[in-house]
C-alpha cells in the first residue's frame, strides 16, 4: 500500500519545495545545518511507510546557496526564502528525473529523515526546455505527398482552395516530463494507436500522418507521473491546440480550418468594416443564447444559435443594424470557444418546465425551477473554458458545423456594420483535466503547499509559465487569422502577467493582410485590471493590472466612473446606497446605508470628481478643478486616476455582471419615482458613459431598460432571468420572479416589494424613449471628435470643467481646428431634481445652441434646454444631459 501521506512535514501529496531551475530549489522549510536532496524514481515508487522514503529512490545532492537578483525578479514570492543548489556532480541527472517522480528530502547528520515534501516543477522546465517556444505545436497542414516549405501552425491559412491541394496533418503536443506519448487516431469507433517521437531538446512529441487522417477524431495517449495518483499513469487527452472536437469536447478533430466546407456563403471575400481604434469604439456586450433565444422573429431551430446572426429578417439583426447607424461599432460576445457547463446536443439537454409566466412577480417558484435544471439547460455565461480555440458547440445548430457556423455569424455581424470581439477566459479552466494530465503541476498556478490556486472561481492557470503563456498567445492569433476576431477582451486580466498581455499584443501587431489576410495592429485589446487573489500587488509577477498597462495601448474597465454613477459598490450589504444617477443629487431613498445630510453632501461631491475624470478617460495625470491630479484622487484606498491615454479606458456603467442598470436604479431611487423620471436618470447614467474620452461600452439590452429582475450574478439563472426583450410589448424581464437564491437571497428583502409593484414595470413607451435616447447620445459622440480626443495632451488642452452647481457635472471641450462643424461642445449632465443653470462667460455672444439630435430629439424636456447668448448662461431640465455646440461666430453671426 501506498503511504504517501505519512512523511513528516505534511507528506508527498503536498509540494512545498520549487525547482525554479536547472540548479536551483527553493524549500521555504530548508534549513543550512540539514542535509538535502532530490529523491527520484523513473517508475513512481517513492513512498514513505515506517518513517523514511522506500522504493530504492536516486539522489541528486543539494547544497545551501544564495538567490540572484535576477532569481528574485523572476520569482518575488520565493524571494525570502531559502535556496539550495544542485550539486554539478549531478546535474547529467536532471532530465532524467524529471520524467519521473521528484522528492524533496531532508535529513539530520544521523541520516534520520526530518521532512519530505513533493516538488513543483515549472520553472525548471521552462529553464531546460525553452526551445518549446517556437516549435511548432498542434495540428498542422502540408501539402501531399511533399512537403511545404513550412507546416502552418492551428490550421493556418493552407492552400485549400487549389483543387490539387491534399492536405496532410502533423502533430504535435509539448510533454516534457512524459515517459511515452502516443496518438491514438478513431474511425467509424475503431481506435489505432501511433507511437509519436520526442525530441529531447523542446519535450515535444510529434507525428506526421496521411491524407486520410482529415476529418478523424484523436487523443493523446500520455505516460507521465502523476503527483495526485502518486504513480506512473497513462492519460488519454484532448489536444491543447486543438482546432475542432466532438460534440461535448471528448476527443479533438483533425479539421483544416482553410477547407472549402468550412467557409459559409459571404465569407469570400470578406466584408469587414473600416477598424476603429479603441478611443473611438463604442461596444456592445452580448451574449449569442441571450440574442436570439427569446425572439420569435427567428425560426425556432435557430433560437440560441449562431445561425440566428445570419436571419438579417429577425428582430435581433434589425436591431443590431439600427445601433450600428446609431454608432455602435463593436460587438462584444461573451464566450464563445468551447466551455464546459452546457450540454452541446440540444437533445441532451433538460429545460425548466414549470409555467414561469404565470407565476407571481415577487414569488421564488421560478428560481427554484430553473435551479432544478440549471446543470443540464442551454444557458451559461461560459466562463469555464474547456477548449481555448475551438468555437463553442451548443451554439451551433449542430455542433459538428462549430466552425462554419461560427463563421457566418462574425460575417454576418460584419456585414451588419459591426466589428467583434471575443471575451476571452485564459486565466482559467473549468478543471485540471484538459491541461494537467499532459503535464502535471504545469499548467495551473500552485499554492505554496503544491495545491491549485482557485481565486477566480476555478483552477487559475499560470500564464506566467512559458508554455502558458504561449498557449495564450497562439490561441488569440489563431482567432484573429482564422475567425477574423476584431478585438479580444480578457477576463480578469490582473491575473496574467503585463508581459504576457504585451506579447499576444506583439503577435498581433506582426499579422499583415498580405500575409494573413489581417491588419492584427488594429485589433483592440481590453480586460479586467481587478487586482485580487494570489497575484496581488506584485506578488508573483508585474500583473497586467488598470495601473500596470498604463501606456501599453491596451485598456481596462474603468469600475471609479460606474460606481460614482451607480452608487456605493457591487458588493454592499444595502443595495440601495445611492449615487450620481441614483438620486443622491437630490433624490434621497430613505436608507441609512447613505449616511447624514453631510456625508451625502460630500459623498455627491466625490462622486462628481470620479465623474469628471472618468469623463477624461480616466487619465492620471489630468489636473482636476480641485487642482488634484486623477492619481491623487482617492478610489477605495487606490487612486482613482490611472491610464496615460484615453483609449486604455473602457468606460460603463453596467455589464453582464452585478445588476443591470435598470435595476440597480430600481433599488436604489426613491420607490414612488414616476418611470417617465427613471428613463430620465437611465438616459442621464448612460451619458456619463457614452460622452466619456475613451472607449464605451453598454451591456445588451440596457439602451431598452433590460431589467434580470433584480438578479446579480445571472451567469447560470437561464434563459428565463437572461431574457433579452426585442419586443418592448413582452416586457423588460423586470417581476419575473425572486432572483436566485444563491447570489441574491440576502437582497430578497429589499427585492420583494420592488418585483410586487406594477408600477416600476415599464411599459413600451419607457422602453421606446430609453432606446431613442441612447440612440441619440450615440449619434452625438459620433457626430464630432470632441468625444476622441486621443491622447493625454489633447485633452488636457481641449477639455475642461467649468465649476458648476451641486449636483451638476460640466464638461466643455476647444474644438477650433479640430472639428469642421463646431468650436466647441459643452456637455452638461444635471442630476437634481431641478432645472439648473450653467455660467459660461466665456461663450457669451458667441452662437451656441443645443446639439442638432437633441433639437430634434424623441425627448421633449431635453428640447426645452436652452442657451442665453447675453450671459453665455446655459439652462438645462432636471434629470437631463443636455449638449451644446458652438460655431466660434457672434451670436447674430
Amino acid at each position: 500500500m501506498t503511504h504517501n501521506g505519512d512523511a513528516p512535514g505534511g507528506g508527498l501529496r503536498e509540494a512545498r519545495a520549487c525547482w525554479i531551475d536547472r540548479d536551483t530549489v527553493v524549500w521555504p522549510q530548508a534549513e543550512p545545518s540539514r542535509r538535502h536532496f532530490l529523491a527520484w524514481s523513473p517508475d513512481g515508487g517513492i513512498t514513505c511507510d515506517g518513517g523514511d522514503l522506500t522504493g530504492d529512490p536516486r539522489l541528486i545532492r543539494l547544497a545551501p546557496g544564495t538567490l540572484s537578483e535576477e532569481q528574485r525578479r523572476a520569482w518575488p514570492h520565493l524571494a525570502a526564502h531559502p535556496a539550495l543548489k544542485v550539486d554539478p556532480r549531478d546535474a547529467g541527472l536532471v532530465r532524467d528525473a524529471l520524467r519521473g517522480q521528484v522528492v524533496a528530502v531532508r535529513r539530520d547528520d544521523g541520516g534520520a529523515l526530518v521532512e519530505a515534501t513533493g516538488v513543483q516543477l515549472p520553472g525548471v522546465l521552462d529553464d531546460l526546455y525553452a526551445e518549446a517556444a517556437t516549435a511548432p505545436l498542434g495540428p498542422s497542414w502540408h501539402a501531399a505527398p511533399s512537403p511545404a516549405p513550412g507546416p502552418s501552425q492551428l490550421g493556418a491559412p493552407s492552400p485549400a482552395m487549389d483543387p490539387s491541394w491534399r492536405p496532410e496533418p502533423s502533430l504535435a503536443v509539448w510533454a516534457p516530463t512524459a515517459r511515452k506519448v502516443e496518438l491514438a487516431l478513431y474511425d467509424s469507433g475503431e481506435r489505432t494507436v501511433h507511437p509519436m517521437r520526442r525530441d529531447d531538446e523542446s519535450g515535444v512529441w510529434s507525428i506526421r500522418g496521411l491524407p486520410s487522417w482529415l476529418g478523424r477524431e484523436y487523443t493523446y495517449l500520455v505516460t507521465v507521473y502523476s503527483p495526485e495518483a502518486g504513480a506512473i499513469v497513462t492519460n488519454e487527452v484532448t489536444d491543447p491546440y486543438s482546432v475542432d472536437v466532438t460534440p461535448g469536447g471528448a476527443r479533438s478533430r483533425l479539421t483544416d480550418l482553410g477547407a472549402p466546407g468550412h467557409r459559409p456563403p459571404g465569407w469570400d471575400p470578406p466584408a469587414r468594416p473600416a477598424a476603429v481604434p479603441l478611443e473611438r469604439a463604442a461596444i456592445y456586450e452580448l451574449h449569442v443564447r441571450d440574442f436570439s433565444a427569446s425572439d420569435a422573429t427567428v425560426p425556432a431551430a435557430l433560437r440560441g444559435t449562431y445561425a440566428a446572426f445570419q436571419h438579417e429578417d429577425g428582430q435581433g439583426m434589425r436591431e443590431l443594424r439600427a445601433l450600428a447607424a446609431d454608432g455602435i461599432t463593436h460587438v462584444h460576445l461573451l464566450p464563445v470557444f468551447d466551455f464546459a457547463t452546457v450540454p452541446e446536443r440540444a437533445a441532451d439537454r433538460v429545460e425548466p418546465s414549470c409555467d414561469l409566466a404565470a407565476l407571481p412577480p415577487d414569488s421564488d417558484e421560478q428560481q427554484e425551477c430553473v435551479a432544478r435544471t440549471a446543470a443540464t439547460d442551454s444557458f451559461n455565461w461560459g466562463y469555464d473554458p474547456l477548449h481555448y480555440t475551438v468555437p463553442e458547440g451548443s451554439y451551433a445548430t449542430d455542433p459538428d458545423r462549430r466552425v462554419q457556423e461560427f463563421r457566418g455569424m462574425v460575417a454576418a455581424l460584419h456585414r451588419a456594420g459591426l466589428l467583434v470581439i471575443m471575451d476571452v477566459v485564459y486565466n482559467h479552466t473549468h478543471s485540471t483535466g484538459v491541461l494537467g494530465p499532459i503535464v502535471p503541476g504545469y499548467y495551473h498556478r500552485l499554492l505554496g503547499d503544491g495545491r491549485v490556486a482557485d481565486s477566480t472561481c476555478c483552477a487559475n492557470t499560470a500564464p506566467e509559465h512559458l508554455m502558458m503563456g504561449r498557449l495564450v498567445v497562439d490561441s488569440v492569433v489563431t482567432w484573429a487569422r482564422h475567425y477574423r476576431i476584431d478585438g479580444f477582451r480578457f477576463d480578469l486580466m490582473g491575473h496574467h502577467p503585463k508581459a504576457n498581455l504585451l506579447a499576444v499584443r506583439r503577435a498581433l501587431d506582426a499579422l499583415t493582410l498580405a500575409d494573413d489576410g489581417v491588419d492584427g495592429r488594429s485589433i483592440i485589446l481590453y480586460g479586467e485590471g481587478w487586482n485580487f487573489g494570489e497575484v496581488a500587488d506584485g506578488a508573483r509577477f508585474e500583473q497586467a493590472t488598470q495601473a500596470n498597462l498604463a501606456g501599453t495601448g491596451i485598456a481596462t474597465f474603468t469600475d471609479r466612473l460606474r460606481d460614482a454613477v451607480r452608487g456605493g459598490t457591487p458588493f454592499d450589504a444595502d443595495p440601495r446606497v445611492q449615487g450620481f444617477g441614483s438620486g443622491l443629487a437630490g433624490d434621497h431613498n430613505g436608507s441609512p446605508a447613505n449616511g447624514t445630510p453631510e456625508q451625502q453632501r460630500a459623498r455627491l461631491a466625490h462622486s462628481c470628481d470620479l465623474i469628471r475624470l472618468g469623463l477624461t478617460g480616466n487619465l492620471r495625470d489630468y489636473v482636476l478643478p480641485s487642482g488634484r491630479k486623477g492619481s491623487e484622487l482617492d478610489y477605495n484606498g487606490s487612486p482613482a486616476g490611472y491610464t496615460a491615454a484615453p483609449g486604455e479606458a473602457v468606460t460603463y456603467v453596467d455589464a453582464h455582471d452585478n445588476e443591470t442598470l435598470f435595476d440597480a436604479l430600481a433599488y436604489k431611487l426613491p420607490r414612488d419615482t414616476p418611470m417617465d423620471d427613471r428613463v430620465r436618470m437611465h438616459t442621464l447614467s448612460l451619458a456619463a458613459a457614452v460622452l466619456a474620452q475613451g472607449a464605451t461600452f453598454v451591456h445588451a439590452g440596457t439602451e431598452r431598460l433590460r431589467s434580470k429582475s433584480l438578479d446579480r450574478n445571472s451567469y447560470d439563472s437561464g434563459d428565463w432571468f437572461n431574457r433579452l426583450l426585442w419586443d418592448c410589448a413582452r416586457g423588460n424581464g423586470f417581476g419575473a420572479g425572486l432572483p436566485p437564491r444563491a447570489d441574491n437571497e440576502a437582497r430578497w428583502p429589499y427585492a420583494r416589494p420592488l418585483l410586487a409593484d406594477p408600477a416600476l414595470r415599464p411599459g413600451c413607451a419607457a422602453i421606446t424613449s430609453a432606446r431613442a435616447r441612447y440612440g441619440e447620445l450615440l449619434r452625438i459622440r459620433a457626430s464630432s471628435p470632441a468625444f476622441a480626443l486621443g491622447s493625454f495632451d489633447e485633452v488636457r488642452r481641449r477639455l475642461t470643467f467649468p465649476a458648476s452647481p451641486e449636483g451638476m457635472i460640466t464638461m466643455h471641450v476647444d474644438t477650433e481646428g479640430l472639428d469642421p462643424r463646431w468650436a466647441s461642445v459643452t456637455v452638461v449632465l444635471n442630476a437634481t431634481p431641478s432645472p439648473a443653470t450653467q455660467p459660461m462667460p466665456e461663450l457669451a455672444g458667441r452662437q451656441v445652441t443645443l446639439h442638432p439630435v437633441q433639437a430634434g430629439s424623441d425627448d421633449p424636456i431635453v428640447r426645452t434646454s436652452a442657451f442665453d447668448p447675453a450671459t453665455g448662461t446655459l439652462t438645462v431640465p432636471a434629470r437631463t444631459a443636455a449638449v451644446f455646440v458652438g460655431c466660434g461666430c457672434d451670436a447674430g453671426g
